[in-house]
C-alpha cells in the first residue's frame, strides 16, 4: 500500500468535503438564520450524530478493520477472502438488525426523549414540536450511515480509499439541494433540509454498495449470526464504546444547558463551532494520522529517544498551525462571521451575538490539537483507559464551569467552558505522560513556543489595530468578501514573515514529520 498516495487520496476528499460542508453552512445561515427553526434542526441533526461514535465511526470502525484485514491476509488469498467477507456478512447483518430496531424505538419514544435531551424547549411549545418532527426525519440517518461505515471499512482494507473518502461530500450535496429545492419543492425548508439528510445516508450507502460490489464483496440481510469472530469485534469494541459513550454525555449536558438558554443561543453555538471546527479538523486528524504510526513502531523498538523527538516535533508542528490560526479567529471574529454567516436570514444581531462564542471556542484551538498529540501518545502504547479517564474528569469540569459561566456570559460562557476543559485536558495528559517517562518538554519546543506566541500576538495585534481603521461591515457586498479575505491573506503573510524572522520554519517540520 502506498501510505502518501492513500493520505493524498483520503486528504483531497476531506478538504472538497470541508468547502462543501462551508457553502452548506452559509446556506443554512442564508434560508433559516439563528431561528426557532434552527434550534430544532440543531438537536435533531446532532441527536443520530451522538450514535455514529458507538455505531458508525471510531470504536467500531476500531474494532472491525483490524479483524477484517487479519483475515484478508490468510496464507491462501481465496481462503483469507472468503473468511473476511463471512464476517463481514455476519457483521453487517447484526448491525442492520440491531440498528432496525434501535431507529423504531427512538421513533417511537422521540416525544420522551427531546424533551431530556433539551429541556428548555418545553418552554416554547413551538420549538419542541419542530425538534420531535424534525428527530423522527432525520434520526433514520444513523442505520444508513452505520452501515456505509462498515462498507467504507471493508474497502479501505482492500486499498480502496477513494469511494468512502467522497463519502462525507454526498451528504453536503444532498444538504446544500435540499436548501436551495424547498421552494420548487413546496416544502418548509426545515422539513426539506432533515429530508436531505435522510436521503444523504441512503445515498452514501448505494454508493458505497456499489462500490463494494465492483471488488467482489456482496452483502445480504440475513438472521444474524453471533460467531466467535462477530464475538471478537464486540468484545474489542467495547473499551471504544465506553469512551465514546464518555464524550457523548459531555455533547448531551452541553446541548440540556444550551437549550436552558434564549431562543437562538443553540444557533449560535452551533455556527461558531462549524467556523471554528474547521482548523480543528484538518490540523488534528492530519497530525495524528502522521504520529500514530511512528511513535507505535518507535515505542515498541524501545527507541525512547525517537519517540519523544517526533512527539515534539509533532507538538511543535500543531502549535505552529494552531496559534497563528487560534489569534486570527479571534482577531477578526466579527468580520468572519459576518462574511459567512451574515446575510439572508441571518441579521446583524445574530452576527453580534455569534462573534464572540467563535472567539471563546478559538482560545481553545491549540489545547484541541495538543490533546489529539497527547492521546495518541497513550494510543500508542496500548493505553486506551488513560484518556478515557481523564475525559470523564474533564466532563464534570467542564460541566462546573458551565454552571459558573452562564450566568454571567450566557451562551459565550458554553464556549468558554468548552474550551478551559480542552486546556485542562491537555495539561492532565501532559503531565501523566511525563511522570511516566512518555513526554519530554524539551527546550527546543519551549523556545519555539515562544516564538510562536510572541509572532503570533504581534500578528493579532497589528490586525486589530489595522481593523479598526478600515471597517469592513460598511463595505458592500463584493468589496467587503475582497476585503475580508484580502484581510485573512495579510494576517497569514504577515505571520510567515514574523516567523522566518524568528526563526520559526513550519516546511522544515513538515518535511522532518514525513
Amino acid at each position: 500500500m502506498n501510505l502518501l498516495r492513500a493520505a493524498t487520496t483520503v486528504g483531497s476528499y476531506t478538504a472538497v468535503s470541508r468547502i462543501f460542508r462551508l457553502i452548506r453552512e452559509i446556506l443554512l445561515s442564508h434560508v433559516l438564520g439563528a431561528s426557532v427553526i434552527t434550534d430544532a434542526f440543531v438537536v435533531a441533526f446532532k441527536f443520530p450524530n451522538f450514535f455514529r461514535r458507538f455505531f458508525a465511526e471510531g470504536a467500531f470502525h476500531a474494532a472491525f478493520v483490524p479483524q477484517f484485514a487479519g483475515k484478508l491476509v490468510d496464507s491462501e488469498f481465496s481462503s483469507g477472502q472468503k473468511a473476511a467477507q463471512a464476517l463481514a456478512q455476519n457483521v453487517f447483518s447484526c448491525l442492520a438488525w440491531f440498528l432496525f430496531f434501535f431507529v423504531v424505538l427512538v421513533e417511537v419514544a422521540t416525544p420522551y426523549l427531546i424533551p431530556i435531551l433539551a429541556p428548555g424547549f418545553t418552554t416554547t411549545p413551538e420549538r419542541m414540536e419542530l425538534a420531535i418532527t424534525f428527530t423522527r426525519i432525520t434520526f433514520p440517518y444513523i442505520l444508513f450511515i452505520s452501515l456505509s461505515a462498515l462498507l467504507a471499512g471493508v474497502l479501505n482494507s482492500l486499498d480502496r480509499f477513494a469511494a468512502a473518502a467522497a463519502t462525507p461530500v454526498l451528504l453536503n450535496l444532498m444538504m446544500i439541494a435540499g436548501l436551495g429545492l424547498y421552494i420548487p419543492l413546496n416544502m418548509e425548508p426545515g422539513i426539506a433540509v432533515c429530508w436531505s439528510v435522510f436521503l444523504a445516508g441512503i445515498v452514501q450507502f448505494v454508493w458505497l454498495y456499489q462500490a463494494c460490489r465492483r471488488v467482489h464483496f456482496r452483502f445480504w440481510l440475513t438472521w444474524p449470526s453471533l460467531t466467535q469472530d462477530v464475538k471478537k469485534v464486540l468484545k474489542i469494541m467495547l473499551p471504544g464504546t465506553i469512551g465514546a459513550g464518555v464524550m457523548q454525555i459531555n455533547l448531551f449536558i452541553d446541548m440540556m444547558l444550551a437549550s436552558l438558554l434564549p431562543t437562538g443561543s443553540l444557533s449560535y453555538l452551533y455556527y461558531a463551532d462549524r467556523l471554528n471546527h474547521l482548523p480543528l479538523s484538518i490540523f488534528g486528524v492530519a497530525i495524528g494520522t502522521a504520529l500514530l504510526p511512528s511513535l507505535s513502531r518507535y515505542w515498541r523498538q524501545g527507541d525512547h529517544h525517537q519517540a519523544h523527538h517526533n512527539q515534539n516535533l509533532a507538538l511543535e508542528f500543531a502549535l505552529q498551525l494552531t496559534i497563528p490560526a487560534a489569534t486570527g479567529l479571534i482577531v477578526l471574529s466579527y468580520p468572519l462571521i459576518d462574511l459567512v454567516f451574515g446575510h439572508g436570514h441571518f441579521t446583524h444581531q445574530d452576527v453580534q451575538a455569534t462573534a464572540p462564542v467563535l472567539a471563546a471556542f478559538a482560545l481553545g484551538l491549540p489545547a484541541y490539537v495538543a490533546g489529539k498529540v497527547f492521546a495518541t501518545t497513550f494510543f500508542a502504547c496500548e493505553d486506551t483507559k488513560t484518556p478515557v479517564q481523564v475525559a470523564i474528569v474533564c466532563i464534570l469540569v467542564n460541566f462546573c464551569l458551565n454552571l459558573l459561566f452562564i450566568p454571567f456570559f450566557k451562551h459565550i460562557g458554553m464556549a468558554l467552558a468548552t474550551s478551559a476543559a480542552a486546556w485542562i485536558n491537555t495539561f492532565i495528559l501532559a503531565l501523566l505522560l511525563k511522570q511516566r517517562g512518555l513526554f519530554h518538554f524539551s527546550y527546543s519546543l519551549m523556545n519555539s513556543t515562544f516564538r510562536i506566541g510572541a509572532a503570533s500576538l504581534l500578528m493579532g495585534g497589528i490586525l486589530y489595530f489595522g481593523q479598526k481603521q478600515w471597517s469592513f461591515l460598511e463595505l458592500q457586498s463584493v468589496f467587503k468578501i475582497l476585503g475580508i479575505v484580502g484581510w485573512v491573506g495579510f494576517g497569514a503573510t504577515l505571520y510567515l514573515i514574523l516567523g522566518y524572522s524568528f526563526g520559526i520554519r513550519p516546511l522544515q517540520r513538515i518535511k522532518l514529520l514525513s
